[in-house]
């Protein structure tokens, strides 16, 4: 069971940028060109190179505050304004105070405008600028939103996608100033990137190993969910996400890109974890049988997943039954705060219930060492 003394870390969290991030952080070159909210048609949006971004929060019945004229369901999901949200989506203050209700002591938190693994600034007509967003990103979660709370978020940041060189220099710069995970993208590709098997981000990964910063991919990161027709709901793809982390997952291991990397590690971000006996069940069984042209990794892919690979879930009992196929220090939690998955401010009550049968140590490790472990964040004190 869950014990009073376990200290809940959720890794898999979002926040919504408030309006000076860039503007304040950012290189003073480029400031007067800085991402900034301005409003068109009731609503607040990023202008950015004369292009308009409008908010786009996904919330919950909780999260979001509706207006009369709102169902609260489907698109009214989406806040368009800041007031349409609680302010713990945006202001570190009342996130604090939002998490302590929840029974949540840390989090590691997702970008919004950014994207969730900063694919938006693939748009950039200049990519000067972009790597200057990027870094003042960077600037405003390590020196602003973490350096209020240190003990209570755990710092990870963006790479420029479209430049490996730079990538890397970002990853050394951040490690430098406290940053413990890089966010990063499921699967390159279809962005119009090389891919894993390319080799093309070897760079990247070996930065990771040198530095001990693991990688997060998160679902959809790769520019989408699974959508099978153009009549499917999405709710298909949001039931069926974890289909996104079993491709990520069995790309980079038959890709070798862990090979000679004994520290480079991946946390498969919102993907849920009860999948994953049998997937690594039928990646082991085809490496041993069809040795295809293009498969790279050295060692058994079971193997690979033990050493390299951390993945998380929100809700998933399977998981927790099969958590020792799984492995047990392989597993950690998310609330998934503030979007429509989330549970807030439940999420610790309902994590203790989905834990009451797990031995106490074992819980613990599922809802907060394996966090610590893996992103080097140790209790205060």
């Amino acid at each position: 069971m869950l014990r009073d003394d376990v200290q809940p870390i959720s890794v898999d969290d979002h926040v919504v940028e408030p309006a000076h991030v860039f503007v304040d952080h950012i290189d003073s070159k480029y400031r007067e060109q800085a991402p900034r909210i301005v409003e068109r048609d009731r609503t607040q949006g990023w202008l950015w190179e004369d292009r308009f971004y409008p908010l786009s929060f996904q919330g919950n019945a909780r999260t979001r505050v509706f207006r009369e004229d709102e169902s609260g369901r489907g698109d009214d999901l989406f806040a368009r304004r800041y007031e349409d949200m609680i302010p713990a989506v945006y202001d570190v203050h009342e996130r604090v105070k939002a998490m302590d209700e929840d029974g949540v002591w840390a989090e590691l938190l997702f970008p919004t405008f950014p994207r969730f693994g900063g694919t938006q600034f693939l748009e950039a007509e200049d990519k000067g600028l972009a790597l200057a967003i990027v870094r003042a990103w960077n600037d405003w979660m390590l020196d602003e939103w973490c350096a209020a709370y240190p003990d209570r978020f755990v710092p990870q940041t963006l790479v420029p996608l479209w430049d490996v060189p730079e990538a890397v220099k970002e990853i050394e710069r951040c490690a430098a100033k406290g940053s413990r995970a890089v966010l990063f993208v499921e699967n390159p590709h279809p962005l119009g990137l090389p891919s894993f098997p390319t080799g093309h981000w070897r760079p990247v990964f070996e930065a990771c190993n040198e530095t001990g910063l693991p990688l997060s991919m998160h679902i959809g990161t790769s520019s989408g969910l699974l959508m099978p027709s153009p009549e499917t709901t999405p709710s298909v793809g949001i039931a069926l996400c974890g289909i996104n982390s079993m491709s990520a997952l069995g790309d980079m291991i038959y890709s070798g890109v862990f090979n000679g990397l004994p520290n480079c590690r991946v946390a498969l971000s919102e993907g849920g974890a009860g999948w994953v006996p049998y997937v690594l069940e039928r990646l082991d069984y085809t490496w041993e049988r069809s040795r295809y042209e293009g498969l790279q990794n050295t060692e058994r892919p079971s193997e690979v997943f033990a050493q390299h690979i951390w993945v998380c879930i929100v809700f998933d009992l399977y998981a927790i039954q099969n958590r020792h196929l799984i492995g047990i220090d392989k597993l950690m939690w998310e609330a998934d705060f503030p979007h429509n998955d989330g549970n807030w401010p439940d999420s610790r009550k309902l994590l203790a219930e989905a834990l009451v049968d797990v031995p106490d140590d074992e819980a613990a490790r599922i809802a907060e060492l394996n966090a610590r472990e893996l992103y080097r964040f140790p209790r205060a004190g």
